[in-house]
């Protein structure tokens, strides 16, 4: 009886302390995150049992954790190194926020974990490659990140890995070897990295294949043959690399390889292609004439071989008789085809009679060696002096896709004017259309004119090839050369933002369907979660690329909006790298100035002759802030003489908010609009008092920012960490 309730004490003992364990590693974690919008963490309180806190599941047996999901809470902050004392983890899913940091190598403790989804977050660093010490892992995805370094060795030992996706990252590197060994993976997604060299041949054991992934990043060499002897693979992509060759392909249901460097014809090998359902080569260098096998794909539901060299007559049988699911644009020298192609007829060259005698026969062959010569000399120096035509946007490093001004021509319907969405100082923008209306495209047309529009292609150029960040507007692809009346051409391609700019959601009139009495407006929430987006960027910029970058001319017109409304800032024609930062605003400074920027946004500083630095970009955010709130214009008619923007506002501060701040906010807050916004809990009378306090202290950021003296102006760091904290306590 005695060694019975002994045994029933030494159990219970350990229980408690298993809890404790459990309890204070959940405490950490929620210690490590700094900004829960929806109040997610209140129920993580000694007053309810851990099992019943958000997101947290425990097993029936022991109560002990076996999963943590946070997904899609908007959470910012750092994933807590004692996540690694829950020791009983199989799931852990934080997917769809904001952690920053590194990965914590802590993790490789928990070897019952099945599925680790750290997806669409903020995270830096290496992917740790301890993470082989959880030999369970079934499920691994880092995608959405800005993870960096090369992909760990050590990863391929873990045999019973069915996903890994390291998608949009800054990964740079080989695919190793060791991945030969992944017999169980069913998926492999690594697109939009830095990977290159040659694709390694170790997929002849990876018999369960079904997506391989590798677009955008810097392959090079021939595809090796034993990916197109899966018989399971039904996805493989690998578009805007540097591929020379196709292989042999078998089994694949879909294949995209446009934008690589194909040559020469469409090999034999793929009228193997029997179960292919779509195929993409476009934009490669392939030429002589479209393969008839082509027409014989049954199952083809979708060809595109625009922008290419193809010559001759186009097929008529099969999925070239629906124009729709065919592209075979940006091809010259096609013709015949389908009706629906609206291509010429096909030339045929007619033998004539009789010959030229011996004497002419001489005369012109003489003459066609001299056209021919001088026509090589003004060829070699065409290419050697006006080099910069085609190279300013053509570093190895780069991967954009290849277009040529024939494509973005077609792409915006000849740049129609009801396609014009912008127009700037350097040129203007357009919205086109890819891949038969596949992809939006935002095309900004460079007004070669301006004095200064070459030298902000090449400025553009620079900063975006080796950045990225979720809020900075992705880059596509440059186009540089020639038009149609011999003029030089030059264009960079955007990820097409569907919400249009800051600029247009504050001032723009009313749009169709819309009347003066209700135009759309942003909400309280928007506003500070755009002003947050556009903080991390600068800091990105400023602080953790290898140079920093000023961006020298952030207004409301350059910060671009998606679908979800997150702002995106964009337009990097005046950019400066700092190759030194300096120590004070007095300091050596490595950029000199030779910007503008746009007036009400540039520091005074700058009109003053001194030389760019980050605190230039700080002040145009302050201003940026100010205008956000207030929907006032640094240059509107009210700021006359010694009163401008920042003046106004801090003259206002703290008692006079309300007679300063955009009206729609004020409204928005006596209808309580904003709590739903922003979920938020507790009497009408707590939620104006927070909404208050939070403009203050917002509007009090921006003043701080746009101090007319740069020691004066705070860090963006500085700003960011305010700006979050402001938003965590509503």
């Amino acid at each position: 009886m005695h060694a019975v309730i002994l045994n029933s004490c030494l159990s219970f003992s350990l229980i408690t302390e298993s809890d404790e364990t459990d309890s204070l590693a959940l405490l950490q974690i929620k210690d490590s995150i700094t900004d829960d919008p929806f109040g997610v963490m209140a129920s993580w309180n000694e007053t309810v049992q851990f099992c019943h806190w958000r997101g947290v599941t425990c097993g029936r047996r022991h109560q002990r954790i076996t999963g943590l999901n946070l997904e899609s809470l908007n959470l910012t902050g750092s994933i807590s190194p004692h996540v690694g004392n829950l020791s009983f983890l199989r799931v852990l899913n934080l997917q769809n926020n904001s952690f920053s940091h590194e990965i914590p190598p802590e993790i490789s403790r928990l070897h019952r974990l099945q599925d680790l989804l750290l997806n669409n977050n903020s995270l830096g660093g290496e992917i740790p490659s301890n993470l082989s010490a959880c030999s369970q892992l079934l499920q691994i995805d880092l995608g959405h990140n800005s993870l960096v370094g090369r992909i760990p060795e050590e990863l391929g030992t873990l045999s019973k890995l069915r996903i890994l996706v390291i998608r949009y990252n800054n990964i740079r590197g080989s695919v190793p070897y060791s991945f030969r060994n992944l017999s169980t993976l069913e998926v492999l997604s690594a697109s939009s990295n830095y990977l290159n060299g040659s694709i390694p041949d170790i997929f002849s054991q990876l018999t369960k294949l079904t997506e391989i992934r590798f677009a955008d990043n810097s392959l090079s060499g021939m595809i090796p043959p034993s990916i197109f002897n899966l018989s399971s693979l039904i996805r493989f992509s690998l578009q805007l690399n540097e591929i020379q060759g196709l292989g042999s392909c078998i089994k694949v249901e879909k294949l995209y390889m446009q934008g690589n460097f194909f040559q020469e014809t469409i090999p034999l090998s793929l009228a193997s292609l029997r179960g292919i359902q779509e195929l993409n080569l476009s934009r490669n260098n392939l030429s002589g004439k479209i393969p008839e096998f082509l027409e014989s794909f049954q199952l083809l539901q979708s060809l595109n071989l625009s922008d290419n060299n193809f010559e001759g007559m186009v097929p008529t049988k099969g999925v070239f008789t629906n124009a729709t699911a065919t592209s075979v644009r940006g091809n010259s020298n096609l013709c015949w085809g389908p009706l629906e192609f609206h291509l010429p007829k096909c030339k045929f060259k007619q033998p004539k009679k009789g010959g030229l005698s011996l004497t002419l026969k001489v005369i012109i062959s003489i003459g066609c060696a001299l056209l021919g010569g001088t026509f090589a000399f003004t060829f070699l120096y065409h290419c050697c002096v006006r080099r910069d035509i085609k190279d300013d946007c053509s570093s190895g490093s780069e991967k954009f896709l290849r277009l040529s001004y024939q494509s973005l021509l077609k792409a915006t319907d000849g740049f129609s004017s009801s396609n014009l969405i912008g127009v700037g100082s350097f040129g203007s923008v357009y919205k086109g259309s890819l891949d038969q209306g596949e992809t939006t495209i935002a095309v900004k047309v460079l007004n070669l004119v301006h004095p200064g529009a070459s030298k902000s292609f090449s400025a553009e150029c620079e900063a975006l090839k080796n950045i990225r960040h979720r809020n900075l507007v992705k880059v596509i692809s440059a186009c540089s050369g020639v038009d149609y009346h011999g003029h030089d051409f030059k264009a960079l391609i955007y990820e097409y933002m569907v919400n249009g700019s800051l600029d247009e959601w504050l001032h723009q009139a009313p749009t169709v369907g819309e009347t003066n009495e209700s135009p759309r407006s942003l909400t309280f929430s928007q506003r500070l979660n755009i002003a947050i987006d556009v903080a991390m960027a600068l800091d990105y910029l400023h602080h953790q690329c290898e140079t920093p970058i000023v961006h020298c001319d952030l207004k409301p017109s350059n910060v671009l909006l998606n679908d979800d409304m997150i702002g995106h800032v964009g337009d990097f024609g005046l950019v400066r790298f700092l190759l030194k930062l300096p120590d004070s605003c007095s300091g050596n400074q490595s950029s000199s100035l030779g910007v503008k920027g746009t007036i009400g946004y540039t520091p005074p500083e700058y009109g003053m002759g001194n030389e760019v630095w980050t605190q230039g970009d700080v002040y145009s955010y302050g201003i940026l802030l100010l205008e956000l709130f207030t929907r006032r214009r640094p240059t509107d008619e009210i700021f006359q003489g010694s009163v401008n923007l920042h003046n106004f506002v801090k003259t206002a501060l703290p008692y006079q908010v309300e007679q300063i701040v955009d009206p729609v906010l004020v409204e928005e807050r006596g209808e309580g609009i904003i709590s739903t916004d922003n979920n938020l809990n507790g009497d009408s009378t707590r939620a104006f008092i927070n909404i208050q306090e939070s403009l203050i202290a917002i509007l009090e950021v921006g003043v701080a920012c746009s101090a007319e003296l740069p020691r004066e102006r705070l860090d963006i760091r500085d700003a960011l960490a305010e700006m979050c904290r402001i938003r965590s306590k509503l």
